[in-house]
């Protein structure tokens, strides 16, 4: 996600930044460990929108396929409804499932 990508880039190059006033004596995190923990959860966020991204493409192209499926079902179910509606008296429409009126 795009939100996502300009945080890790922020954070990077604030973790850079910080590094590099650290390496002139100022120093933001109180040791190495801090900076690590936080460039380790930096990692983590990167693979876990990989995956995410990952997920959300096949769930897209899962949702397009059961959308032509949903699209087909429903004219299949028109076509026929329109079929029995014009072949049968409104009386034997419920007999096939057809509940609503003309």
């Amino acid at each position: 996600a795009k939100t996502i990508e300009i945080q890790l880039e922020k954070s990077r190059t604030f973790v850079k930044g910080v590094k590099d006033t650290s390496a002139k004596g100022v120093s933001v995190w109180s040791d190495e460990e801090e900076v690590a923990k936080f460039e380790n959860n930096l990692s983590t966020l990167e693979q876990q929108s990989a995956e995410v991204d990952k997920i959300r493409a096949e769930l897209s192209e899962k949702v397009k396929h059961m959308n032509a499926t949903f699209m087909t079902v429903k004219e299949d179910y028109s076509e026929t409804k329109k079929a029995i509606k014009g072949y049968y008296p409104q009386e034997r429409w419920i007999d096939y499932g057809i509940p609503d009126k003309r």
